[in-house]
């Protein structure tokens, strides 16, 4: 199918996922949409949902996407999918058989895989992300696949950052010990119905304050997100921490700071790039190797002498 900026432009949701698609693949014209729809980005409200594998954030998902439509809000995600890129996502998968919101127009829902691809996993996220926002759509989740370095990348793309905890699989103190602690703005205790919900509020509650103070304490909130219950208050919450940043200031400079990362790894990308064609690729790295293998040279002479001779 032939893409169209105006098409994406008419709202045309199908224009949206040929061009995530296109960006993500680093086809040829990405970085030329990247470029036309970055002034019409920074609207949105990102939220990034991480938490334990089985904590039920896909459930969690739904419930909120359902909470901020009565809102009239227009909402999109973003899946991290941690199977197979040819999979089609099998936890994405689940959660279209089994709930009615692709029937909704004001919801995108976009599974994206863990394959490698030059500028990394985050990357492509926060660009998908851009792409949703300069479409238009108020409120962008992005849903991670559990509690990892991988995870804390991304929820970098995010202004408030959601954690799912969930009592009685053992490994929740494990996962704030983890750093997960450090980039929760809003925990969420789900299937509070469970024995151990209360020690385990009282564990995070005990972990915050051992953090540093600050002017924002993460507030702790219950729910059972498959019957619906305190999915409001999840809400409110995420809400008004989105209100905080606007009024200190922290979302200007949370934003900042992700562009000024952003523009770092993109220079590290096209430097990766240009060693991979004009090195790599041409069968010169492979007489290094073997040189740096057999003594003649060693690697740090190797690697000064590449570098050197791309900044000429």
């Amino acid at each position: 199918m032939e893409f169209s900026m105006k098409n994406f432009w008419d709202g045309s949701r199908r224009a949206l996922a040929r061009a995530i698609t296109i960006v993500e693949d680093e086809r040829d014209g990405w970085e030329d949409i990247m470029k036309e729809i970055y002034h019409h980005t920074g609207r949105a409200q990102v939220i990034g949902i991480t938490g334990a594998p089985g904590a039920g954030k896909s459930t969690l998902s739904d419930a909120l996407i359902k909470q901020y439509r009565k809102q009239g809000k227009t909402v999109g995600i973003v899946a991290i999918d941690p199977t197979s890129p040819f999979s089609g996502g099998a936890i994405l998968g689940d959660r279209i058989r089994m709930n009615d919101l692709t029937l909704d127009e004001g919801v995108y829902i976009r599974s994206m895989g863990t394959r490698g691809s030059l500028g990394g996993l985050s990357r492509k996220t926060s660009d998908a992300v851009k792409l949703m926002d300069a479409f238009g759509l108020d409120v962008i989740l992005i849903e991670t696949v559990g509690v990892g370095q991988s995870e804390v990348d991304i929820v970098k793309n995010a202004d408030t950052t959601l954690v799912v905890l969930v009592p009685g699989l053992g490994d929740d103190i494990q996962a704030i010990k983890a750093g997960i602690l450090e980039i929760g703005d809003v925990f969420c205790i789900n299937k509070c119905d469970r024995d151990g919900s209360d020690r385990l509020n009282v564990e995070i509650e005990m972990m915050l304050d051992l953090g540093e103070a600050q002017n924002w304490r993460p507030p702790i909130e219950r729910t059972i997100a498959n019957k619906d219950e305190g999915v409001a208050d999840v809400v409110n919450s995420l809400g008004e921490h989105r209100k905080y940043l606007e009024e200190s200031g922290l979302l200007e400079e949370r934003r900042r700071e992700r562009a000024h990362t952003e523009m770092i790894e993109m220079i590290h990308g096209h430097i990766t790039r240009h060693v991979m064609d004009s090195v790599v690729k041409t069968g010169k790295f492979a007489d290094y190797v073997e040189q740096v293998y057999e003594r003649e040279t060693d690697p740090f002479t190797v690697v000064d002498s590449i570098v050197g001779n791309i900044f000429k």
